[in-house]
């Protein structure tokens, strides 16, 4: 996954990209009973397992990791992504293991049988290295999806995430949950923008990165200001949660 991805900018995709949000909805059946953040890791650089573990770990906290079986141990524009190794050393310290597809395929773009069938790959895979008991949530690689893909990935899991902004309460569709990226120049400022909404909305936020880095790529966040965010999150009263102990806390279910 070397090439920096690129949204279909046709009317078609533009108008699908926003349809889609409101079919195969799974609605949220509660608000959080007290502010909630998730700290994701998608695509899981090793990064994210080693430095990213480590902050949330040093705050007694866990995160959720979404790994791409086909990517592992390869080398990308983030640098190596995690593997089989990186993956148990995370499970092992409570973290949970969250599924993406097996190629990091887009799901906005491939058909719904091709989406069905990488992702089962992924689960075959994930499992064979020891995580039956979890690939309980799901993140779209990209953020993007179709139709027929979302209505199958409903099936599999209790919360499946996409990447628009946005927060998670009584009523919010679990099966393309919103999720705000910890990225680029302003990546910091606009999780504390959304960390006070979710606070004053008493609703779970869902921050999402790639890999953590002393010198990040557009992709991903440095340990100081991840480590800013889990205090500031802590200091105002949020519960850290992985994505299925939130899913189930709104009343997700597939």
């Amino acid at each position: 996954m070397d090439a920096v991805y690129r949204a279909d900018p046709s009317l078609p995709a533009k108008l699908r990209r926003r349809l889609v949000r409101l079919a195969h909805r799974r609605p949220a059946v509660r608000s959080p009973a007290r502010p909630m953040v998730t700290f994701a890791f998608d695509d899981a650089p090793a990064s994210a397992t080693t430095a990213g573990a480590e902050v949330l770990e040093q705050h007694g906290v866990r995160g959720v990791y979404y790994f791409c079986a086909g990517l592992a141990g390869e080398q990308g524009h983030m640098g190596r992504f995690a593997d089989r190794d990186d993956m148990h050393r995370v499970a092992r310290a409570g973290h949970e293991i969250g599924c993406h597809t097996y190629s990091h395929l887009d799901c906005g773009k491939a058909d719904g049988a091709a989406a069905s069938a990488d992702i089962d790959h992924n689960i075959e895979v994930l499992r064979s290295w020891g995580v039956a008991d979890q690939l309980t949530t799901f993140a779209y690689p990209y953020g993007d999806v179709g139709f027929p893909t979302k209505r199958e990935v409903a099936r599999r899991f209790q919360l499946s995430r996409a990447l628009h902004h946005g927060l998670i309460r009584e009523g919010s569709d679990l099966n393309q949950a919103p999720a705000v990226g910890i990225e680029g120049d302003q990546g910091e400022t606009v999780a504390r923008h959304w960390l006070e909404q979710a606070a004053a909305s008493s609703s779970w936020l869902i921050l999402y990165t790639h890999g953590v880095e002393d010198r990040p790529t557009p992709f991903g966040c440095s340990r100081v200001t991840l480590a800013r965010l889990v205090d500031e999150a802590l200091a105002k009263g949020f519960e850290v949660v992985t994505a299925s102990q939130g899913a189930a806390l709104v009343g997700g279910a597939p």
